[in-house]
């Protein structure tokens, strides 16, 4: 009375080839240059950025300072008070760095909402990996219980059938000693 016990086969995670982390950001590449990554795109960047930067402000306001200085103190006359050709020198500097600012801030909010996107489908994938580690590892656990559970009762079969064989060779040991005693 021999019983057959399946054995369950382990189930292996098949090899996976392991994507590249910035996967969600590729689609959003073209977002990268502010201007553009032509010649103007490039100028126009670097001119933006350094509107924003301490050296711009030390720099005007040191050629300024000269250019009031000279025309106060009479070495040059070419802008008298109140310096007219100074302020459409700053009106006409506002009116393209305004727009080059603005520029560069929508397009950079257009970049923060590309790589908030990008983020939110990176952690979603994260997730999604998570809960396929989560529901394999239940699966092997449950295998390893099953194999467990079949190995208890492969032990059990095996005590049993010790037992039946220990009793069958003293059986056999009486029927074999016993013929001899008699005769």
């Amino acid at each position: 009375m021999t019983a057959h016990v399946p054995t369950p086969r382990l189930a292996t995670a098949a090899p996976t080839v392991r994507p590249h982390h910035f996967r969600f950001h590729a689609p959003h590449a073209h977002l990268a240059p502010v201007f553009g990554s032509d010649w103007f795109g490039v100028h126009a960047e670097a001119f933006a950025r350094f509107f924003g930067t301490p050296g711009f402000l030390v720099a005007q306001s040191v050629i300024v300072a000269i250019w009031i200085g000279l025309n106060v103190a009479g070495v040059t006359r070419f802008d008298l008070y109140p310096f007219i050709l100074l302020n459409l020198a700053f009106s006409l500097q506002a009116a393209y760095a305004a727009p080059l600012i603005l520029l560069a801030q929508t397009r950079q909010a257009d970049r923060d909402k590309a790589h908030t996107d990008a983020d939110a489908q990176h952690r979603e994938a994260l997730a999604e990996a998570s809960a396929e580690r989560q529901t394999l590892a239940m699966q092997q656990t449950a295998q390893l219980l099953e194999l467990l559970r079949q190995n208890t009762e492969l032990t059990r079969l095996t005590q049993e059938m010790s037992r039946r064989i220990e009793a069958l060779t003293a059986e056999i040991h009486g029927q074999v000693v016993r013929p001899l005693a008699d005769s």
